[in-house]
C-alpha cells in the first residue's frame, strides 16, 4: 500500500471505526480478492466489538499489499458516504505531497553530499506522474 493511503486510512481511523461495520460483505469481499487470509478473517471475526473489529482490519491493511487500499474502497458498496470520504482523503493527500517532499530535503541535507553536484530528486506525485527536480549544490 502506498504511504499516502496509509496516511489516510489513519486520518480517517476513528471515523472509519464508528460507520464502517466490517462483518458481512467488506469482510467476505476482500477475502474472495486475496486481500485477506483466512486467519485474519478469523481473527477479526473473534472481536468482541464492531469497533475492534473495524480497528484490527485497518492494522492489517496497510501490510497487504498495492491493491488493498484500493480493493477495501470496492468492498464498501453499503457504505458509499464513507467511500466518497477515503476517495476525496486520498486526492487531497495527492495534491499535499509534493509540498511535503519537498520539505523533507533540506539544504543541510543536500550540503552534506559533497562537492558541486547535480542531483535529482524524484518526488512521486501519483502512481501515473512522476516529478524531477534538479539542485545545484555550492559548498
Amino acid at each position: 500500500m502506498e504511504a499516502r493511503d496509509k496516511q489516510v486510512l489513519r486520518s480517517l481511523r476513528l471515523e472509519l471505526g464508528a460507520e464502517v461495520l466490517v462483518e458481512g460483505l467488506v469482510l467476505q469481499y476482500l477475502y474472495q480478492e486475496g486481500i485477506l487470509t483466512e486467519n485474519h478473517v478469523q481473527e477479526i471475526n473473534a472481536q468482541t466489538t464492531g469497533l475492534r473489529k473495524t480497528m484490527l482490519l485497518l492494522d492489517i491493511l496497510p501490510s497487504r499489499g498495492p491493491k488493498a487500499f484500493d480493493t477495501f474502497l470496492d468492498s464498501l458498496q453499503e457504505f458509499p458516504w464513507v467511500r466518497e470520504k477515503l476517495k476525496k482523503a486520498r486526492k487531497e493527500a495527492m495534491t499535499d505531497l509534493p509540498a511535503e517532499q519537498e520539505q523533507m530535503i533540506s539544504d543541510d541535507s543536500m550540503r552534506n553530499l559533497g562537492s558541486t553536484t547535480s542531483i535529482y530528486v524524484s518526488l512521486v506525485l501519483s502512481s501515473f506522474q512522476l516529478k524531477t527536480v534538479s539542485h545545484f549544490i555550492a559548498m
